[in-house]
């Protein structure tokens, strides 16, 4: 006899599962991203900013 399907379960899984491979793309991409940066520079930071002397 076959078994009986469960439909949110296998849901569920899937969802994970992509969740998952979503945020391994996600990781990856960001690694990438540091290892392309310029070894000087650094995040959030510009360096050209002008500075608030009054």
């Amino acid at each position: 006899m076959a078994r009986k399907p469960n439909y949110s379960f296998e849901r569920m899984e899937r969802e994970r599962q992509k969740a998952a491979k979503a945020t391994e793309r996600a990781n990856a991409k960001r690694d990438q991203r540091e290892r392309d940066r310029p070894a000087g520079e650094t995040e959030g930071a510009a360096p050209d900013a002008p500075a608030d002397d009054q």
